[in-house]
């Protein structure tokens, strides 16, 4: 368990300077000034009252959007300290709010495990806000400073008596920094609900600030308290699938001074989805506790079978790794003093003593649960057996159609259209359904850069089948020949032959379902594509209305009324909707859809992976209950719907 320290006072922050570069590089602290880095400063404050629940000192968070476009964040712990710090000669919450680096996280007399990702803190957040307040309750007193762009209004005032302890900051994001700053609800509650999980009896509430006189609104009032911790984020990530053995593999150890805790469960689905924390940050490219976490399942599994002759099983046929954590739903949280980040976007831990902790901890819980549950661990081992021949008979299928030359990137298939461009910084696939839109897409395309490849009727649903049956499907072959990367184990990134992977489908129902059913096999076959940015939805416009021999488009039924009351509603025209890329002629089609000039074009990107996989599973998988739910609660938002 994680060691409180109570000797949390004003030397307890310690000063690296630097505050003035933060305006100029905001990209460096945030990681950059999109919706991302937006979101981030809300996560930055969010963290320090984090790192108060972790040492034992905050029991609830409060976290508002406004309506002014301000946030504030406000907790229960002991408050930011407000002595005089002896470097300044001021008080040490001003140091907090206005110098770099300055925080408890840096000397471990204030925190022996802190939670910031980059560990920028809340002076960060002050220099990019447009102004922020903060109210500290501490000592008998409330304190309050404001900021404008992260400069003092003023010394630090003592507003009044209390009781209470903690603290209360509010900033308004700088227009000036952001190129958006609208923060999002969804994104928002999703972090925090993570965070609720991770730290079990938190209670985390957020909510949107409505007008006054509106109807109150309990999807803008959320509340989460979880006191399972990840046991019941395992609960939460099943809650639509079916488990294969009821109970949840938990463990909780410390290891040194590394806390590893770990909860796992298998479900009857194709998929695995494991989901890596250090100090409470999602370590989305995973590092060494998952490489520790699937070490230590491959062994319990492969030990397990070498010593349990009871199973009626073929004990030649040969288990991979991948097989032994089909179905399998995973969290490991550790918490390291000193965590080394890594990687792409400084999300992979790099601690190598952890891969041994996690792997060891992991490895004595899951074969005590293998020989205590018996008829779980019969369960678990058929379906990876079964998961083993599965992926044999996908290898010997993959090898005929590579005998076949269908998958050899030298042999691309007869219905793509390519472009003759070779640098995919510039290339663009089109995946259009049927032979009329790709007919017309084909003779509108501008050769150099745009290849066309058209789809014969829809792919395999992926959620609903094993490897073996999605190797065998046509239009996966033709997709996975195109593109060239390969999928799953063998996916190679730098085979990728177009830049941008362009799903262009019918603004219809069917469109909807093809194109659902094609974000589903990007999603579980090739997820880099979408991680590393390739992935794109295509937008046609709705309507094409005709003012006399003027013509225009419109994208939505807004863009067509605002088009009609500028025009003139008095004018004569005329409305067609499109259903279909068919019935556009192919110049049409390139300057509405495909001309970089003119087109809009959504890209697809992965916020939170349980939240994706989560919505995978409720609209393409087995269960139908959550899928009738999920249309029932979202059905009257449904604009435009064709039946």
């Amino acid at each position: 368990m994680t060691t409180v320290a109570n000797d949390y006072n004003a030397e307890s922050i310690k000063i690296l300077k630097g505050l003035e570069a933060v305006r100029k590089r905001p990209a460096m602290y945030i990681g950059n000034t999109h919706e991302a880095g937006l979101h981030h400063l809300v996560y930055e404050v969010v963290d320090n009252a984090i790192d108060e629940a972790l040492s034992g000192h905050c029991t609830q968070i409060d976290v508002s959007l406004n309506l002014d476009g301000s946030v504030t964040v406000k907790d229960n712990g002991r408050g930011i300290p407000t002595e005089i710090h002896s470097e300044t000669g001021k008080s040490a919450m001003e140091a907090v709010m206005t110098v770099l680096h300055a925080g408890g996280k840096f000397e471990k007399k204030g925190y022996q495990i802190s939670a910031g990702l980059h560990g920028v803190g809340v002076s960060v957040v002050n220099a990019l806000s447009e102004w922020a307040r903060v109210e500290v309750c501490r000592n008998g007193n409330i304190y309050f400073q404001s900021y404008k762009r992260g400069i003092p209004d003023g010394d630090v005032k003592i507003l009044g008596k209390t009781d209470s302890t903690g603290t209360r900051i509010d900033f308004k994001p700088d227009h000036l920094i952001f190129e958006t700053t609208e923060l999002k609800l969804d994104i928002i509650a999703a972090r925090m609900m993570e965070l609720a999980f991770l730290n079990k009896g938190i209670r985390i509430n957020v909510k949107q600030e409505q007008p006054s006189g509106e109807e109150f609104d309990k999807e803008k009032n959320l509340s989460y308290m979880y006191e399972g911790g990840i046991k019941s984020f395992i609960q939460h990530l099943n809650k639509n699938r079916k488990p294969i053995h009821h109970e949840i593999i938990y463990t909780e150890k410390q290891v040194g001074n590394i806390t590893v805790e770990v909860a796992f469960q298998y479900n009857d689905s194709y998929q695995e989805h494991i989901i890596s924390f250090a100090n409470t940050v999602n370590t989305h490219e995973g590092g060494m506790h998952l490489t520790g976490f699937k070490a230590a399942i491959t062994s319990a599994i492969t030990n397990y079978i070498k010593n349990n002759n009871t199973l009626k099983i073929d004990k030649n046929t040969k288990i991979s790794g991948d097989d032994t954590r089909e179905g399998l739903v995973g969290i490991i949280s550790v918490k390291v003093p000193e965590p080394q980040f890594e990687g792409q976007t400084k999300t992979k831990l790099g601690n190598t003593e952890v891969r041994d902790c996690v792997k060891g901890v992991v490895y004595e819980e899951f074969v005590n649960f293998l020989n205590e549950h018996p008829d779980s661990a019969k369960s678990i081992i058929q379906k990876i057996y079964l998961a083993a021949h599965a992926r044999e008979a996908a290898r010997k299928a993959r090898e005929i159609t590579r005998r076949k030359n269908a998958l050899d990137s030298m042999s691309l298939p007869g219905k793509l259209s390519d472009c003759s461009e070779k640098n995919i910084e510039r290339t663009e696939l089109f995946i259009v359904e049927g032979d009329s839109a790709g007919g017309s897409a084909k003779q509108g395309r501008d050769r150099t850069f745009q290849a066309i490849l058209p789809l014969k009727g829809k792919i395999i649903n992926v959620e609903k089948a094993r490897l073996d049956k999605v190797i065998k499907n046509d239009e996966v072959h033709t997709l996975i020949s195109a593109i060239g990367t390969n999928i799953r184990d063998e996916f190679n990134l730098d085979k990728l032959r177009y830049g941008k992977i362009v799903i262009m489908t019918d603004a219809d129902v069917d469109g909807a379902h093809i194109r659902t059913l094609l974000l589903t096999f990007f999603y579980r076959y090739m997820p880099d594509l979408i991680r590393e940015g390739h992935v794109y939805i295509a937008q046609p416009p709705l309507y094409k209305v005709k003012f006399g021999k003027k013509e225009y488009y419109a994208y939505s039924d807004k863009e067509m009324e605002d088009l009609i009351n500028e025009v003139g509603r008095d004018s004569k025209y005329s409305i067609q909707r499109y259903k279909g890329l068919g019935e556009m002629n192919p110049e049409q089609l390139w300057t509405t859809t495909m001309d970089p000039k003119n087109r809009i074009m959504l890209k697809v990107s992965l916020e939170d992976e349980y939240v994706a996989d989560e919505m995978f599973n409720i609209l393409m998988g087995e269960e139908v209950a959550p899928r009738r739910k999920f249309i029932q609660d979202h059905a009257k938002k449904v604009k435009n719907l064709d039946i």
